[in-house]
């Protein structure tokens, strides 16, 4: 069972250093920290692991976190880890698919990468099983369950989001699928933005009324079911034009805009993996930061 609250002993124990140094770096700030009523320190796990990501540390004993131990250390090969990923979801193993995610965080690895290379690849690999009847619906569906719970998991460990670059997204009506939409927006705060899922199967006309509330630097769209095409091109114009008085950058993606939607539609790009809208957002900042 994963430990949110965790005492000095168990992460020094977990780092493989003495509890001495472990307490000097609470008191230097380096890892924020947690008073009981009894006047106990603790430390919240996201705090912990942002602090191995972010320095020169390892996980040495992640049972002391309440996480499984490492099976193969070439689980940090993001192919391998793919993999092992798809395997572990089918089997509905969260500890070990939790561990499998975890490690390829902590040895800082991109999250768009973690996402393109190892869970949109893994979950493309469910999907084709399902297809050819080598997977039940509810293995894929416990499987997207287990990976939301791991997402925001991660989230969890973020800080240093920059309110001026704000971003809002979510998935269009009768389009439930969440964990794009749910790697968009980890992908965009590790990039600095304020970004904020709406969630799923949201109308166009409250996804307008969103962007005229919050007025956001940057809308994503993540489409991977569209039930009626003219009613979705008819819909997303009117999004786009509010989106359009606000200035605010409209960003596509998703397996079910074909190229003739994207030829009916318009948008500030169109993004195939998560690499890719990173990189716009990193461009629209660059090229507005002068006048952020």
């Amino acid at each position: 069972m994963i430990k949110e609250l965790l005492s000095p002993k168990q992460v020094a124990q977990a780092l493989g250093v003495s509890e001495s140094s472990l307490k000097r770096w609470c008191d230097q700030g380096l890892i924020a920290t947690i008073r009981t009523g009894g006047g106990h320190r603790r430390l919240a796990l996201p705090d912990v692991l942002r602090f191995i990501r972010d320095g020169e540390h390892r996980l040495v004993s992640p049972e002391a976190l309440g996480l499984p131990p490492v099976r193969e250390t070439s689980e940090r090969c993001l192919e391998r880890a793919r993999e092992l990923l798809s395997n572990a979801l089918l089997d509905g193993d969260e500890p070990l698919s939790r561990r499998i995610v975890f490690d390829l965080y902590l040895a800082k690895h991109p999250l768009s990468s973690i996402c393109d290379e190892v869970v949109a690849s893994a979950f493309r690999e469910i999907g084709e099983r399902w297809s050819c009847r080598q997977a039940e619906v509810y293995q894929e569906r416990q499987a997207c369950e287990i990976m939301m719970r791991m997402l925001h998991a991660l989230r969890d460990t973020q800080r240093g989001m920059m309110a001026e670059w704000k971003a809002i997204g979510g998935t269009p009506e009768g389009d439930a699928y969440l964990i794009p939409n749910a790697m968009v927006e980890l992908v965009l705060r590790e990039n600095g933005w304020s970004a904020t899922s709406l969630g799923a199967s949201i109308p166009f006309e409250s996804l307008a009324v969103a962007v005229r509330t919050h007025q956001p630097r940057l809308l994503w769209l993540s489409v991977s079911y569209v039930p009626d095409v003219d009613r979705f091109v008819a819909g997303y114009q009117r999004l786009f034009e509010a989106a359009q008085a606000q200035r605010t950058a409209i960003v596509v993606g998703g397996q079910a805009l074909t190229g003739d939607i994207r030829q009916r539609i318009r948008y500030a790009s169109f993004c195939d993996t998560v690499r890719h809208l990173e990189e716009f957002a990193q461009t629209l900042k660059s090229i507005n930061s002068g006048g952020a």
